[in-house]
């Protein structure tokens, strides 16, 4: 969404870094060698899967820290970030005996990542590889010389590059005196359990973290459902108003531990996904909390035909992911935050939801990362306890993180509860593809998705689900890509079209209302369309969304009168 009427540049992020230097005189190897086995042989590395944080482990320049995803094995990896002139070495030294052969290996994710040991005694060696979007081992070996009792053993980044994540590090071969890991016992049942939130399709769950614990199994209805590494879970695919019993155990190495107590939970009632109390077919505006030449309103003066109002927009904080709000009480003739949390109360009186937005044209808010994803959910939750928000919408149009995002969105339904709304406003290009992290993001949390209104505008071109091109500006235009996300996956009641309200509301892409109707009858009863004609009818089309209520004001309520009452009136 558009800050001004005038088109913006919306950048893509590419990432086209590559190493210029190699390292002389290094072993450098993506498979690596293997050696002989014994039978005493062990895994002479501590604290190799970092369960137990850093210990056994120094990192150069305070650069490591352990997460809790993502992790390959247990419930916890590296993380080391490479700054300045500071490579995020990791080291440990281990025991080891002379004259012997040695499998070196680890599990490695994100920036350049390097393993390796030195002080061999004989050649030392180490492995590599560039940035990887998913788990990779690295594998070398290398022998011992005649005095040596010790091997310094590192994984490190590259300089400048992005950080690194490091697991389930192995120095296989003969016990130098130093054993290796104690044997894992079986834990303990896990307790706590309890029900942290529902939806009409899912229910999540939270209970305490079990020490020694890797892992965990839920169980419905005595059946093994799902196995996750952290002390959550939402279980979904689930019937609407519907109760079940769930129990979790804790597994390690060792085994599975018996399971918890025994704890109900219900799903709500509403249908397709989240959404609270929005109305089957639903028109959203979006509110300016600015002047930006269009009608300045409070608001308690957005049109009647609006039930949702995403209020536009959250601002970023200088922490990563957290984000904020602050009203414009000058731009807006003075409108106190005490008047507007009235206003809010109103509006749901009336029936209505109001979100609060996340982003717009220059909005830059990054959830990339498990504490990031962590910030924006409890920042977020508080805007909604403090303003009375229903729920939230994403407009990130700089970048988007399917991965965290999702995690932030269940982390933060799973705190407001079954009521929470949540709509989505990318761009065209964001959802072409089931590919794209956006329609990931929308795929992901499906089971508390309200409804995506896709922006028809300002994008020019794109690909309908014929996979001809058509041009912006057509009932066209808006159906045939419609269809992409009709069959990519996102229920009917989670699709709505996004427009402009007038040709001062975007720099392109505006279409009178009739166009907007005769897109809503295409999809909804296969009536007034264009060359493009769905296989299929989609009567439980959400419904349109406009930028913006203001801009709508300012052209004398033209687009609400018109699509209003005629998303109201679908099927």
């Amino acid at each position: 969404m558009e800050r001004s009427g005038t088109p913006g540049r919306r950048p893509r992020r590419r990432w086209a870094g590559a190493l210029a230097a190699v390292l002389t005189g290094a072993a450098l190897s993506f498979t690596g060698l293997s050696g002989s086995a014994q039978a005493a042989d062990v895994n002479v590395a501590k604290n190799a899967g970092f369960e137990s944080g850093l210990a056994n482990w120094t990192c150069s320049g305070g650069s490591g820290a352990t997460v809790g995803s993502p992790a390959h094995g247990g419930a916890a990896a590296l993380k080391a970030t490479p700054a300045g002139q500071d490579n995020a070495k990791c080291s440990q030294t281990v025991a080891v005996k002379p004259n012997s052969t040695y499998t070196l290996s680890a599990w490695v994710q994100g920036g350049y990542a390097y393993l390796g040991a030195s002080g061999t005694g004989t050649t030392d060696v180490s492995a590599w590889t560039p940035d990887s979007a998913s788990w990779k081992e690295l594998k070398t070996s290398f022998t011992t010389g005649a005095g040596t009792t010790s091997v310094t053993v590192y994984t490190h980044g590259w300089y400048g590059q992005q950080p690194y994540f490091a697991d389930d590090v192995s120095v296989f071969g003969p016990d130098g005196g130093g054993g290796g890991d104690p044997d894992p016992v079986v834990p303990a049942a896990p307790g706590g359990l309890a029900v942290s939130g529902t939806s009409s399709s899912s229910v999540t769950l939270a209970w305490n973290a079990v020490s020694g614990a890797t892992g965990y199994n839920v169980y419905r209805d005595g059946s093994k459902v799902l196995a996750v590494s952290g002390a959550s879970a939402v279980v979904s695919g689930l019937a609407a108003d519907t109760s079940y019993a769930f129990q979790v155990t804790a597994t390690n190495s060792a085994g599975e531990s018996g399971k918890s107590s025994t704890v109900t939970g219900r799903t709500a009632t509403s249908g397709g996904g989240g959404g609270g109390t929005v109305p089957k077919h639903a028109v959203t505006g979006y509110w300016q909390n600015f002047n930006n030449g269009a009608t300045v309103q409070k608001l308690s003066d957005v049109q009647g035909a609006y039930d949702i109002i995403a209020v536009a927009f959250a601002d970023a904080t200088g922490t990563p992911g957290a984000v904020t709000f602050n009203l414009d009480s000058a731009g807006l003739g003075g409108y106190t935050v005490a008047q507007f949390k009235a206003d809010v109360k109103a509006k749901q009186a009336a029936g209505k939801s109001v979100i609060i937005s996340v982003g717009g044209e220059k909005g830059s808010v990054s959830v990339n990362d498990s504490a990031s994803a962590t910030n924006f959910a409890n920042s977020v939750y508080a805007l909604m306890q403090e303003y009375g928000f229903d729920g939230v919408d994403i407009d990130l149009e700089n970048g988007l993180n399917s991965t965290y995002m999702s995690q932030a969105l269940k982390s933060l339904a799973a705190k407001a509860g079954s009521g929470m709304v949540l709509t989505m406003a990318p761009q065209t290009i964001d959802m072409q593809s089931t590919s794209n992290e956006y329609f990931k993001t929308a795929l992901n949390v499906k089971d508390i998705l309200t409804v995506v209104n896709m922006q028809y505008y300002n994008s020019g071109s794109m690909l309908g689900c014929d996979g001809k091109v058509y041009s912006q500006g057509s009932v066209d235009f808006l159906t045939a890509l419609a269809c992409i996300q009709l069959e990519g996956g996102l229920s009917p009641s989670q699709v709505g079209l996004g427009l402009p309200a007038s040709t001062r509301g975007a720099g392109s892409g505006y279409v009178a209302p009739s166009v907007v109707t005769a897109a809503l009858d295409c999809l909804a009863k296969g009536t007034s369309c264009g060359s493009f004609k769905p296989a299929r009818t989609y009567p439980g089309v959400r419904g349109a969304m406009t930028w913006s209520t203001n801009w709508d004001a300012a052209a004398g309520n033209a687009w609400s009168n018109v699509v209003g009452p005629h998303v109201h009136g679908l099927p």
